[in-house]
């Protein structure tokens, strides 16, 4: 238990079907941890104009606030896996731990609680079906 397993994943074909503009434009690996719950996107980014790691925060926070709030959040605290045990949210942008490389070019760490924001977002699913 005590072993860091490099893995494939099918999150990024799985974007590219939800988001057919982002299809073929992902791709991912999954780096397997033993800790009993929450892991970490980290989201390598290119953009087509130069822009900086402020800007790409206050999209996201904007959005976080916005349209996606409840589903997006950001945090800008020094952080840990465990900080989000138990959080419903499917993506915490982590500004702190994410970089830009250059202008162009961003690593951006999101975190996520496997079980709770998987879930919520079912019922998030099942509420909209409902409605219809």
């Amino acid at each position: 238990m005590q072993n860091i397993i490099p893995a494939s994943t099918g999150a990024a074909k799985a974007v590219g079907s939800v988001i057919p503009s982002l299809n073929g434009k992902l791709t991912g690996m999954a780096i397997r941890v033993p800790v009993a719950n929450v892991s970490i996107v980290d989201l390598t980014v290119k953009t087509e104009k130069p822009t900086s790691l402020e800007e790409i925060k206050e999209l996201i926070k904007k959005e976080s606030e916005g349209e996606l709030k409840g589903i997006m959040g950001i945090t800008e605290d020094e952080v840990v896996s465990s900080d989000f045990n138990g959080d419903s949210r499917s993506s915490i942008f982590d500004y702190k731990a994410s970089i830009a490389l250059t202008p162009t070019f961003f690593k951006l760490l999101c975190w996520y609680d496997n079980e709770y924001g998987y879930s919520y977002r079912v019922v998030d699913m099942l509420e909209y079906v409902l409605k219809k």
